[in-house]
């Protein structure tokens, strides 16, 4: 073989790998996207198979009980959130900003009250 004739083939064999390379992409880029759909969907399922989910009828102590506990309802999400989001929610430092990793006692007892 001549030089020229390894140069062709050399440069057909670059340009196969440059179309591999860039089929390959699209292929990882399709698997990341389904990856992701299929976790929203997974996660979707969960939740519509707790809504199916026939509650079971409480006892006469559970019933009771659940009177006595006030329920935890959207303000304390937000709480909650609010708190993860690294803001104080306690009285004594209401809306200020938490140190890093710092965590609050006073809004801790606050958030874990029954």
């Amino acid at each position: 073989m001549d030089k020229k004739a390894i140069f062709t083939q050399v440069s057909q064999i670059e340009e196969r790998l440059g179309e591999l390379h860039h089929e390959l992409r699209g292929l990882k880029e399709q698997l990341a996207y389904l990856i992701e759909e299929n976790h929203y969907l997974h996660i979707e399922n969960e939740n519509l198979r707790e809504r199916l989910e026939p509650e079971e009828e409480p006892s006469d102590e559970t019933a009771s009980q659940e009177k006595k506990k006030p329920a935890v309802g959207e303000g304390y999400d937000n709480l909650a959130r609010l708190y993860q989001e690294g803001f104080h929610v306690c009285n004594t430092h209401y809306g200020s900003i938490r140190s890093d990793g710092d965590d609050c006692l006073f809004c801790l007892s606050f958030l874990h009250q029954k």
